[in-house]
């Protein structure tokens, strides 16, 4: 009899760590709080952020157990792309994408449960009725779609691109440009994928009508020719883009947004990057939650990598090579919690400081929590920091956790738009 259940012992300890494994999965702090969120201003942030730092501690404890066993052997360290990018068969597995997001948008699904859509169609002649095989037709579905393109090709919006839940607009195995005209509106909407395209040279559109669903098209206003805009949204993640000189922010996040990554992208070329927060009275941005992660600030960069103003902004092993003016600002009390990155200040001597708190007195900011912690400052940067040191002041700023600064530079190589292929890692 000892024979026998030694012999099984084994698999009953494997068959009980699935049934654990699998429990576990159905675990989610976040889809708790929404349950309760009744009460609450805003639908997304969640009420236990901790969860969430404790939650991609796993996540990345399994990537690199993973490559210890050498199912991943071109892991980087980078979790987002150590969860897909080592497969050559990444173009028939595309939606896991989906399944890799980390921090405070680590939850948008985008168009994973839809079908795919190939955009084959450039134009953008009539943003009231879009023809079948555009961009625009395609984002303005009720369903959701994984949208991917069938080829090369420059999309030079007439009008914003307004887009409805649920969508994944996928650049991967194309060269997509949106450029030269409107560019990205996420407003009112939930669960967005925005990864691998080239975002560029936006411009202000609007007086005009256009269509954002199959049933609705109304007036639209002047827009202010934002890269991406994201507007009382949330579940939204932006992944492995190259955005560079718009005429207002490369990636702006007001109206209570909330439940945001931006992640893995190139930023060049342009003045105020980075809005999160729509002004200091509105208020409702208090529940706004933004992750930060992997990106690289690069040349021809001034000022707002980001600009916060109310909530709870995490910015984690970023690599900042250049600014003008400073890397973070912010106003009304945002928290800030900067942990891992690096920060190469530019040679002005007057430049030098990493942070600026915006139009406010000493007397008033130095209450606002705002760390630096294992950051690596280099050519005389410089990090303000100001209210609380304690950790567990930076609880609801804290969506995973930060690698060693001395990693920024490998995690980092690759931001921006990938070059991928088929039959081949990305």
């Amino acid at each position: 009899m000892t024979m026998v259940t030694l012999k099984w012992l084994p698999l009953l300890v494997f068959g009980l760590l699935v049934l654990l494994a699998g429990g576990l999965g159905w675990i989610d702090g976040e889809k708790v709080s929404i349950s309760r969120a009744g009460r609450d201003v805003v639908v997304g942030a969640v009420n236990d952020p901790e969860l969430v730092a404790s939650e991609v501690h796993v996540a990345i404890n399994n990537h690199t157990a993973r490559r210890s066993l050498g199912y991943l052997s071109c892991g980087t360290g980078n979790s987002i792309d150590d969860c897909w990018r080592c497969d050559p068969q990444w173009h028939r597995n595309r939606k896991r994408l989906a399944d890799c997001g980390i921090g405070f948008g680590r939850n948008a699904v985008g168009g994973r449960d839809g079908r795919y859509y190939a955009v084959t169609d450039p134009g953008d002649d009539d943003p009231v009725n879009p023809r079948p095989g555009t961009l625009r037709h395609a984002v303005i579905q009720e369903e959701p779609l994984w949208i991917v393109f069938k080829r090369d090709m420059v999309i030079t919006l007439k009008e914003e691109l307004i887009m409805n839940s649920f969508k994944t607009i996928d650049g991967r195995g194309a060269n997509v440009h949106i450029a030269n005209g409107a560019c990205i509106t996420i407003q009112f909407v939930t669960n967005i994928i925005i990864h691998g395209l080239h975002i560029h040279d936006c411009k202000p559109t609007g007086n005009a009508m256009v269509r954002s669903s199959p049933s609705h098209y109304g007036w639209r206003t002047m827009a202010d020719g934002d890269g991406v805009s994201i507007f009382g949204s949330s579940h939204i993640w932006v992944d492995h883009c190259s955005l560079s000189n718009c005429a207002d922010g490369l990636i702006d996040a007001i109206m209570g947004s909330t439940a945001i990554t931006i992640s893995n992208n190139y930023f060049t070329h342009h003045n105020e990057v980075m809005l999160l927060g729509h002004s200091d009275s509105y208020v409702r941005d208090k529940s706004m939650q933004v992750t930060i992660a992997f990106n690289h600030f690069g040349e021809g960069l001034i000022q707002r990598m980001p600009r916060c103003r109310h909530g709870y902004f995490h910015v984690v092993n970023n690599d900042y090579t250049h600014w003008e003016m400073y890397a973070i600002g912010g106003s009304a009390d945002p928290t800030i919690n900067s942990q891992g990155n690096r920060y190469l200040a530019p040679a002005d001597p007057f430049a030098k400081e990493v942070t600026k708190r915006v139009d406010t007195d000493a007397s008033e900011w130095k209450s606002w929590n705002w760390r630096s912690e294992g950051d690596l400052l280099l050519n005389g940067a410089y990090f303000t920091p100001s209210g609380a040191g304690a950790s567990a002041s930076y609880s609801r700023a804290s969506s995973l956790g930060a690698k060693s600064s001395s990693m920024v530079a490998s995690i980092t190589s690759e931001a921006g738009v990938l070059q991928c292929r088929r039959n081949a890692h990305c």
